[in-house]
């Protein structure tokens, strides 16, 4: 097999390592588009044996150097910054949603409290399988002080993330309730679809208008939300949609995307955090085909 070969059979890994350690899913792509002629040059000079492992180690690091830069654009971002979303159709097959499930957005929403190396550290042992004598190559630190970088990581991605993994059944379910609570319009419906201590995260990327702060509780993120319905009208409409493995939903108005939600829901079946990009900047990678109406619709 060729190392072109070889590099097209590991890219779509590349990518989701990438995008796992940036949030960033156009970034994720320029890195890995990068690596390539790297890889070329590389192989002329010595026949690269392992594409897989050099590829791994080159995107890492560079993916690492994105992110440190990134996150001193981040510091000056307006209002909450959430990861791009990976959007798919509702139907994605089930392959494709196990591999967006290792990286949902609940857990790449907690990943930016970690600090670039904690990160990348993590990223690439635990849900890659690197192991650590490779990673210390990448981070530019020893085994042992990656074994470090992986403890404190494990240890605030455990506080940050939900507390109960609900089956995508139970999770696909709550949001269906939410959506049809939603749709009447009444406060007291939409409230039993909610977590009391639901927590809404928009992002509007300075562009487009979302809340400044996150919105906390289930009274104040409901009226919230009807609120946003209600000034959109009846030109606002609704499509399940994949959102990184996980039942979303797509909010269009008029021929335009001009959202996705994202989800988490309790082990009681209750929405407990919504995350809204509305940022048009995130929103521009989403295929149309996943929003559009279908012509047999």
């Amino acid at each position: 097999m060729s190392v072109t070969d070889d590099f097209v059979r590991v890219r779509p890994r590349l990518v989701r390592i990438a995008y796992a350690v940036l949030g960033s899913h156009a970034d994720a792509e320029d890195v890995v588009s990068d690596c390539w002629p790297k890889l070329v040059a590389a192989d002329a000079t010595s026949p690269v044996l392992d594409v897989e492992a050099w590829a791994v180690v080159a995107v890492s690091r560079a993916a690492l150097d994105v992110l440190r830069s990134a996150r001193v654009r981040r510091e000056t971002y307006v209002g909450p910054w959430l990861p791009e979303p990976l959007v798919g159709p509702a139907d994605s097959p089930p392959d494709r949603v196990t591999l967006d499930e290792s990286v949902r957005f609940a857990l790449m929403v907690v990943l930016e409290t970690l600090s670039p190396a904690e990160r990348t550290t993590w990223v690439l042992h635990d849900v890659f399988d690197v192991p650590f004598d490779e990673i210390a190559r990448i981070v530019g630190r020893t085994p042992n002080a990656v074994r470090q970088l992986a403890s404190r990581a494990r240890r605030h991605v455990t506080e940050g993330a939900p507390r109960f993994a609900v089956s995508p059944e139970l999770h696909a379910g709550a949001v269906r309730d939410f959506t049809r609570a939603a749709g009447t319009g009444v406060l007291a419906d939409l409230l039993t679809t909610l977590d009391p201590d639901v927590v809404l995260v928009s992002d509007g990327g300075g562009v487009v208008s979302a809340a400044r702060r996150p919105v906390i509780g289930a009274d104040h993120v409901a009226r919230f939300l009807l609120g946003i319905a209600a000034k959109a009208g009846d030109g606002l409409r609704v499509r399940p949609c994949r959102v990184n493995g996980r039942t979303g939903l797509a909010l269009v108005a008029g021929d335009g995307l001009i959202g996705v939600v994202s989800f988490e829901v309790s082990s009681t079946g209750l929405v407990s955090r919504i995350d809204m990009i509305r940022s048009p900047a995130k929103l521009a990678l989403v295929d149309p085909s996943v929003w559009q109406d279908r012509p047999d619709s």
